[in-house]
């Protein structure tokens, strides 16, 4: 494991889709997991977290549709570029993994696509929960299939308030 994963400040936030754990230090949010899971290493410490930890609340309440947060998640070159993509697509819209794929220049790296979609360590705030198959349906998702519904309803104005 990473040495930086050791020295990170930890808080559990409880929201409507269930407990998340986010992670990170002064400079930046880094990991977000779904089930309340925290690593034995992190420090319980809100005050790092705190944008992060409102920025959240108010995008429970449908209040936010873009997150001002510095982030650093830790990957290779190419699921850095995914996650970037992910970041553009806008708050209530989706995409499949081919058009990620597209989007980065990859075309035919939809798989690769996929696999990095799915090892994103900031879900929600870099929003993978925005893509979906081709065929329109849901796919995988770290924190479920209901909870990626739930995400995207809330997005669409479908759920006013979880």
């Amino acid at each position: 494991m990473n040495q930086l994963f050791h020295q990170l400040a930890c808080w559990r936030l409880e929201t409507p889709i269930g407990p998340l754990v986010l992670a990170g230090d002064r400079d930046a949010l880094r990991v977000i997991r779904f089930h309340g899971h925290q690593d034995d290493a992190w420090v319980v410490d809100r005050a790092p977290l705190r944008d992060a930890i409102e920025q959240l609340k108010a995008y429970f309440a449908g209040k936010l549709t873009v997150f001002n947060l510095t982030l650093a998640p830790e990957g290779t070159p190419f699921q850095q570029s995914v996650w970037r993509a992910l970041l553009d697509i806008p708050y209530g819209e989706t995409t499949s993994y081919g058009g990620v794929a597209k989007r980065i220049g990859k075309p035919s790296a939809i798989r690769a696509v996929g696999a990095a979609n799915g090892a994103n360590p900031i879900p929600i705030v870099i929003p993978c929960h925005r893509v979906i198959g081709s065929n329109g349906k849901l796919t995988g998702f770290g924190g479920g299939l209901p909870t990626k519904e739930l995400l995207l309803k809330l997005e669409s104005r479908q759920l006013h308030i979880l």
